[in-house]
């Protein structure tokens, strides 16, 4: 059209397409690794290590994938069904990857915990993104040291309370745990739990994953607040937890697991739960199918936040 502008003529950067918004950082949150300068209330920091993993290996990469998927998560302003925007009550930061000697799973053990230490010290809260699930050991003992023994809250196909595995493996992290004393036994609870255990003498209250989907997550809640109460709480999300059509990104999938949908209610109903920390582990992108595992698993992470916004909010 003669005499008339090109409305295309010029690029409109407001406006950027999902696929284009690509973030080296979990959400696009400032990447940093200035934790004591910040004046951020929670740390993300990327756990890649997976050398204690019994099953398929590759969950090193989990934290790439999980910020990576979080792209698809960001162009929401307002979480749905929250009703205000993360950013007005909560200020997080990505301090990137936990750094360690490949190979030597006592450097990563002495780093993870290190680098947990010194984030609780500065008065902030931890979001972990493994790794197999052994990166819990050293989070828990960091967690400890500052608050005592925690009451676990522990999403899994798998108790994780072996005894008979090697010094570095996921399915004794938690045998270990209660060993060293880092756990409050008697207000912990394990969800989706659907592989053998001695029930007879197992020391955590399971809720395994056949209860869980008849009952469905109302009752779940029920059953975690009666157990934690008051207590200061870890949660642990092994996205094995979820049922491989949910999650087939995994390195020990199991089929019957829970649904993404149940698994996000529980976690947005825990507002009247004191939570100190989170990990979520074992996504393993190479055996994901277009980011499934990855989003639930950014997701199930960005819902966590959300509870610790809302607890600002509330001035809790």
């Amino acid at each position: 059209m003669s005499g008339s502008a090109d409305p295309y003529a010029k690029a409109n950067e407001e406006y950027v397409p999902i696929y284009a918004t690509h973030t080296d950082t979990f959400m696009g949150f400032e990447a940093s690794r200035d934790i004591e300068g910040s004046d951020a209330q929670v740390v993300v920091s990327g756990v890649p290590f997976d050398l204690a993993c019994s099953g398929r290996s590759g969950s090193r990469l989990g934290p790439k994938g999980i910020r990576a998927a979080s792209s698809n998560l960001v162009w929401e302003a307002v979480r749905w069904p929250w009703n205000f925007a993360l950013e007005d009550h909560l200020k997080v930061i990505d301090c990137g990857d936990i750094h360690f000697q490949y190979g030597e799973p006592e450097s990563f053990v002495t780093n993870a915990e290190a680098h947990a230490c010194r984030v609780l010290e500065a008065g902030k809260q931890m979001l972990s993104f493994g790794g197999d699930h052994f990166i819990s050991l050293p989070l828990l003992r960091a967690h400890a040291k500052k608050y005592g023994p925690v009451a676990l809250i522990h999403f899994d196909a798998h108790t994780d309370t072996y005894s008979g595995g090697s010094k570095y493996d996921h399915g004794t992290v938690f045998y270990h745990a209660m060993k060293e004393g880092l756990i409050d036994i008697e207000h912990s609870i394990q969800i989706g739990i659907r592989t053998s255990f001695d029930a007879d003498s197992h020391p955590l209250e399971v809720l395994d994953a056949a209860w869980v989907n008849d009952h469905g997550p109302a009752a779940v809640l029920e059953r975690i607040l009666d157990r934690v109460g008051d207590r200061k709480a870890y949660l642990s999300f092994d996205i094995d937890g979820l049922d491989p059509s949910c999650a087939p990104g995994t390195g020990t999938p199991v089929t019957a697991g829970i649904t993404t949908d149940c698994a996000l209610k529980v976690i947005r109903g825990l507002k009247g739960v004191d939570l100190i920390g989170m990990d979520l582990v074992e996504v393993a992108p190479s055996y994901d199918h277009a980011e499934i595992t990855s989003l639930a698993a950014a997701t199930l992470a960005l819902e966590f936040l959300y509870l610790l916004a809302d607890r600002n909010r509330k001035g809790l």
